[in-house]
């Protein structure tokens, strides 16, 4: 039987408030609303590629609440399973620009999405699903969301979906050394992996991609991401990696989560790791040349081209910034 869903998220998503034109908080912006989450942004990144994809969670009996449900049905989300909280309130973020980077400002203590407990494991849709994609978010919400996600990855069946696990450590919700022995423990459990190499070493003291091989030697599929440098895959012994274009960076905000997409995309699609990793880079690029969380993806017959160029010129591979009109509809290879 076909399963229900390609991929079902779990994960809180907030509503998101962020200065039109990019300034600092306190010089009194204009405000846009939008929504944020990391699994979330994962399901409409996949959505966008063509998967069927849903999102597990609980919001508010408000108005944030109904504009992240109804955004995510707009990205072609799946959201029957989401539950409103009528006690509870949607959590709130905020962005505040700055030269050296934006500063996130959360509003999320006792959100609806911070009361799923392990009960919601029983849900038979998690079956329905050919991945579950789970974060190192979810777990410091709450106990009862800390419990959840173990009983999804640590106790889970073994018949079950692919499980797959970004670390994701959001030192606001938990510092490095409260959340190092959890995370380590949750990532060793899981089919699939994502972690940034800084993060990595942030939490685990482990410096090179191969040393984060050698924390998590038994986890089938390890993606081990380090920015603008590029991204390893391992599985078992095998080491591919794939170098990231060069990028006119507008926001890094949710980039990682678009390569978490892109990645899952492929895999789903059966392609080879190294193709995984290009379609990773290739959506994680369209965000980062965005404001916004989230970006539209490459058409298919872009990606198809970008997929097919040689190692060299993908070496060369330059994606221009907003604005910019290149010969090719999404990036150029430099010397070309």
């Amino acid at each position: 039987m076909r399963p229900e869903f390609d991929v079902l998220c779990l994960g809180e998503t907030m509503a998101l408030l962020t200065p039109v034109d990019t300034v600092a908080l306190d010089e009194h912006p204009e405000l846009a609303v939008g929504i944020g989450g990391a699994e979330s942004n994962v399901a409409c990144g996949l959505a966008g590629l063509g998967h069927r994809t849903g999102w597990i969670s609980r919001v508010g009996d408000d108005r944030f609440g109904r504009t992240v449900t109804r955004t995510l049905a707009e990205h072609g989300v799946d959201v029957s399973r989401v539950r409103v909280d009528a006690a509870r309130r949607t959590g709130l973020y905020l962005k505040d620009p700055a030269p050296e980077g934006s500063a996130v400002h959360y509003h999320r203590n006792g959100s609806a999405a911070s009361a799923m407990g392990p009960d919601l494991a029983r849900d038979p849709v998690l079956r329905l699903t050919r991945v579950l994609h789970l974060s190192g978010i979810t777990p410091a919400l709450s106990p009862d969301c800390a419990a959840l996600v173990r009983r999804l990855l640590i106790g889970r069946e073994p018949a079950g979906p692919l499980v797959s696990f970004d670390v994701n450590h959001r030192a606001a919700l938990w510092g490095t050394a409260r959340a190092a022995g959890p995370l380590l423990e949750l990532a060793s459990a899981a089919d699939l992996v994502f972690v940034g190499r800084d993060e990595a070493e942030r939490l685990w003291g482990t410096p090179t991609d191969d040393a984060v091989r050698a924390l998590l030697p038994t986890v089938p599929l390890l993606v081990v991401k380090d920015a603008h440098v590029g991204a390893t895959c391992y599985e078992g012994r095998r080491r591919t990696f794939v170098s990231a274009p060069e990028v006119a960076v507008v926001e890094p905000v949710g980039a990682g989560d678009a390569f978490a997409a892109g990645f899952l995309s492929g895999l789903l699609d059966g392609r080879p790791i190294r193709e995984r990793l290009r379609l990773g880079h290739i959506a994680a690029a369209a965000v980062l040349r965005s404001r916004n969380d989230l970006a539209d993806p490459p058409d298919p017959e872009e990606r198809a081209r970008l997929l097919a160029l040689t190692p060299p010129d993908w070496e060369r591979l330059a994606v221009p910034g907003p604005g910019v009109r290149p010969t090719d509809p999404i990036a150029t290879a430099q010397g070309h």
